[in-house]
């Protein structure tokens, strides 16, 4: 049952039982009334016997007649108009004509007297003035109730968002019994999966990252240990022996000792070029990023991989920033290296353009595309769609009609523009 149908059904309900209360209330005003006319019926036909047969006490009974809509009077007297002598003028009662009634020796005068008619009408006004009263003030407090009993249910699901965010994974809704209630506790119940999965991934990006900080910090010291140390041993075994023997030795073997010393500086300078390139590369902005993609590329190529790379760039690239060119070409080096790795493909493409204040680059595969249909986003997809949203990008995952996977990366490029309108006003 829906909320409309409860309310309508609770409301119809309470106004048919004040309704049923009402009509017993006219039912008994009814019958009151009926019971006073026959009364009066009785008492006036009791009083015209009396005329007739010429009771003594006939003033008294008339002073106390009780009659309903008549005056009567004995031997021309005025008929007793009982207080109200202009009762009906302010209504607009036309003046009832009095007639004459010649009984035995005695005459009756008989007027109308509309004071008992508007009473009862008065009556009856203050009977239904009140019975609306009633029955406004309890369909007033029926739909407060009724509201209150239909709205409960909110204080639960307010409670489940609070606990959401106070950090609990679940909200722990009831089994709510109305159909839109059940709607919203759904809604909030997809909510905190959502939740759950996004807090997840950031678990996982987290552990990723330390993990690749260690992988990075591993990798370097063992090519300072490995390679740059090795180098700096032949340096300084050198530079000993000059030291020792540099006054014996000929003019030949200094110049092939210095020329050993020279060989390995260079060597030393060309290693430590690697490794920065390695932790970023040279030259990464607007006019260095197209020559950096093409030799990122180019280094994909010439592994062996068994991939045949392509890769489309415009002529020129717009004005960027240093964090959306390290953004693009992160996202493009984090892409090719999935690809390599887990996609078996035989064809990838890498596709570069700048449409609408945006740079979209596309990377294309023919491998084995992302193991289901809706996948969570995890590992290298992870981290690449947030370092994409830190920098105001996006990505998307789609499978190509021929299968395989297709990476969209949206990075907006005026940041520079707007950050130097920023520092000129």
């Amino acid at each position: 049952m829906d909320l409309r149908r409860r309310l309508l059904g609770w409301l119809g309900l309470l106004l048919g039982g004040l309704l049923a209360m009402a009509l017993l209330i006219q039912l008994w005003s009814l019958r009151d009334d009926i019971d006073t006319e026959i009364a009066a019926s009785s008492r006036l036909v009791e009083l015209l016997l009396a005329v007739d047969a010429g009771a003594p006490d006939l003033d008294a009974r008339l002073a106390d007649a009780g009659l309903r809509h008549l005056s009567i009077s004995l031997d021309h007297r005025p008929p007793a108009a009982g207080g109200d002598d202009n009762v009906g003028d302010w209504l607009g009662l036309p003046a009832g004509e009095a007639r004459q009634l010649r009984i035995g020796n005695r005459t009756l005068t008989i007027a109308a007297n509309p004071r008992s008619e508007i009473e009862e009408r008065l009556g009856d006004t203050v009977r239904l003035m009140i019975t609306l009263l009633l029955y406004s003030g309890a369909t007033l407090l029926a739909a407060w109730w009724a509201t209150d009993r239909a709205l409960r249910p909110v204080r639960e699901l307010e409670a489940g968002l609070m606990r959401l965010a106070a950090g609990r994974e679940d909200p722990s809704l009831p089994d709510f019994a109305l159909r839109e209630f059940r709607r919203v506790a759904g809604a909030i119940d997809t909510l905190a999966a959502s939740l759950r999965e996004a807090n997840a991934a950031r678990k996982a990006l987290a552990r990723q990252l330390i993990s690749l900080q260690e992988d990075e910090r591993r990798a370097l010291a063992r090519e300072l240990h490995d390679e740059m140390g090795q180098t700096l041993t032949a340096l300084n075994a050198t530079a000993a022996h000059l030291e020792r023997n540099a006054p014996r030795l000929p003019a030949a073997a200094l110049a092939e000792c210095c020329a050993d010393l020279r060989r390995d500086i260079r060597t030393i300078g060309e290693q430590l070029r690697a490794m920065l390139k390695s932790l970023r590369p040279h030259g990464l902005n607007a006019e260095g990023l197209p020559a950096l993609l093409g030799e990122l590329i180019e280094n994909w190529r010439c592994r062996g991989t068994g991939i045949d790379f392509a890769i489309e760039m415009p002529d020129s690239f717009p004005e960027v920033d240093d964090n959306a060119a390290l953004t693009l070409y992160r996202v493009v080096q984090e892409a090719l290296t999935n690809v390599v790795r887990h996609s078996r493909a035989t064809r990838c493409s890498v596709r570069i353009a700048a449409v609408d204040g945006e740079i979209r680059a596309e990377i294309v595969d023919d491998g084995e595309g992302l193991p289901d249909a809706t996948p969570t986003r995890h590992g290298g997809l992870l981290g690449m769609a947030e370092r994409l949203e830190m920098a105001g990008g996006q990505l998307t995952a789609t499978t190509p009609d021929g299968g395989g996977l297709r990476l969209s990366a949206r990075l907006p490029w005026r940041q520079r523009e707007n950050e130097q309108q920023g520092e000129n006003p």
